[in-house]
């Protein structure tokens, strides 16, 4: 176990949230996502639940990229929101939702479903710039809605057609905004990254932190449990 005294010590007498107060409110994550889960758990957070929902994510005519990720973001922590009240286990929960696109102008360019799909992004995506813009909500116990937009500039290198072809049959571009993962072998696509690296993977870690301690969530204190675990 982590001696927390010894952590008073070094804080100097400041005022630290460390501890975990008794009937702490619960997590849920609006997603199944395993990325969204290792962003996560790289601060040693593990949500209580996840309860992903299935909304639809088709934009509006002329919606622009910025209101499109925004409405999806809210919309899917609310449609939570509503599973939650019916689990009086989870009453009371903080709620935690996110929506990440990848845009070449206007264009929104979301999850190819056809390998034809992912080779026109990619050679779209192919020695230009793009924007990646990840909505966070975070839905508190007392029900408030607080989102915010994260947007990170990325620039990919020229891509032959060697490279796209090899990198369709990988299979990478599945499930993914933009068709490619950075964290992936695209990796070796990005030129340049202006912003939020874990924006580009769909959560931005600094942002979410920043907002669940603003609304009193005990994030230190997962820090602590992980240090305790790795103790024993």
């Amino acid at each position: 176990m982590v001696d927390l005294s010894v952590l008073r010590r070094i804080g100097k007498g400041k005022k630290t949230k460390i501890l975990n107060p008794e009937g702490a409110n619960s997590l849920v994550l609006a997603s199944a996502s395993p990325r969204r889960l290792a962003i996560l758990g790289q601060v040693g957070i593990e949500p209580d639940a996840l309860r992903p929902t299935s909304i639809d994510e088709t934009p509006r005519k002329t919606e622009p990229p910025r209101a499109y990720v925004a409405r999806v973001a809210k919309e899917k922590g609310l449609a939570a929101q509503k599973l939650i009240d019916e689990d009086p286990e989870l009453a009371g929960s903080f709620i935690l939702s996110a929506d990440t696109i990848v845009c070449v102008g206007r264009r929104i360019l979301n999850k190819p479903e056809l390998v034809e799909e992912a080779a026109r992004m990619l050679q779209l995506l192919s020695g230009r710039s793009h924007r990646v813009y990840t909505s966070i909500c975070l839905i508190t116990p007392s029900r408030k809605i607080r989102q915010r937009i994260v947007e990170t500039r990325v620039r990919f290198k020229h891509l032959s057609e060697e490279e796209i072809d090899c990198f369709l049959v990988s299979n990478e571009w599945r499930g993914k905004a933009g068709g490619y993962a950075i964290q992936g072998m695209a990796g070796a696509f990005v030129e340049r990254l202006i912003g939020s690296y874990t924006n580009v993977v769909g959560l931005p870690l600094t942002e979410v932190i920043k907002m669940l301690r603003s609304e009193d969530y005990p994030v230190t204190f997962h820090w602590m449990k992980r240090a305790g675990r790795d103790l024993e």
